[in-house]
């Protein structure tokens, strides 16, 4: 799998998390446990996508 393709698989699941924090937030009685554990999942997915992000800047830096 390419870094670009890895990349967007991360991002539609940043996507898909946020749009599953919604619908349960939205529950007349939300799941506070599992709206945790999502809020988690999409950190730690945001994480590797700026991690992923930094990585690209420097390669981009020093091949310039």
């Amino acid at each position: 799998m390419s870094l670009e393709a890895h990349f967007e698989m991360l991002s539609l699941k940043h996507h898909n998390l946020d749009a599953l924090l919604q619908e349960e937030a939205s529950r007349p009685l939300p799941d506070f446990t599992a709206i945790q554990r999502l809020k988690k999942q999409k950190l730690l997915l945001k994480e590797e996508l700026e991690r992923m992000n930094i990585t690209q800047r420097r390669q981009g830096a020093s091949s310039a």
